[in-house]
């Protein structure tokens, strides 16, 4: 566990972090913590960005093809969470299985490992789906089926995008239909950095 000199020494390191969304222009971001629509009812995040570790960022990368092949993109929820944004999402929400103690490992949205998402299609036409983003209900996990009033259609589309995730290397939180590890969490350090702005395109670059 980090002691406060650590997270303070962490928060003044550059950050080993990169934006994973400009690897992928077709995902839409739709980073709930930077809006009021979270379990806290207010922004968490100055900025929506999907920050991640490299190599976990490359992964992610791989998922998207795989997906667009299949004629879906990705909706990106959460990626990095700082270390006191975990804190204040505990604060309202502790519950275990669902939300990390911050005071006990944290989560692996801390280390820049973990991902939550869903999909679309290319057109940004929506799929049905087992459940909205962090709803904790019984059809929120990973293999919820008829009998929790998860739909086959919305079954479908779930199994597409673990399809997807598993392929890439990463593994579903059987709580969480929506969330996804990767291995690179495995010894990467808990985070406190913050989420700034996207950098200007420079001068004269072109517009993808």
């Amino acid at each position: 566990m980090f002691g406060l000199a650590a997270i303070l020494l962490l928060a003044a390191a550059p950050s080993p972090l990169v934006d994973a969304a400009a690897a992928i222009p077709d995902a839409r971001l739709d980073v709930r913590y930077a809006t009021a629509d979270n379990l806290t009812g207010r922004p968490l995040y100055p900025h929506a960005r999907c920050l991640l570790l490299p190599a976990v960022a490359a992964r992610l990368t791989r998922a998207a093809a795989a997906l667009r092949a299949r004629g879906y993109r990705l909706v990106l929820h959460d990626c990095y969470r700082p270390l006191s944004a975990q804190r204040a999402l505990w604060a309202v929400a502790p519950r275990p299985g669902f939300v990390a103690d911050p005071a006990r490992g944290g989560s692996l949205h801390n280390r820049g490992a973990a991902v939550d998402l869903s999909l679309e299609r290319l057109d940004g036409t929506p799929v049905a789906l087992p459940t909205p983003f962090d709803a904790f209900v019984p059809a929120a996990r990973a293999g919820a089926g008829q009998a929790q009033g998860v739909s086959p259609e919305a079954r479908r589309h779930r199994d597409a995008l673990r399809a997807a995730m598993e392929g890439a290397g990463f593994r579903v939180n059987p709580a969480e239909w929506w969330h996804y590890d990767a291995p690179e969490a495995r010894g990467a350090p808990l985070l406190d950095v913050a989420i700034t702005a996207a950098p200007e395109p420079a001068a004269g670059a072109r517009a993808p």
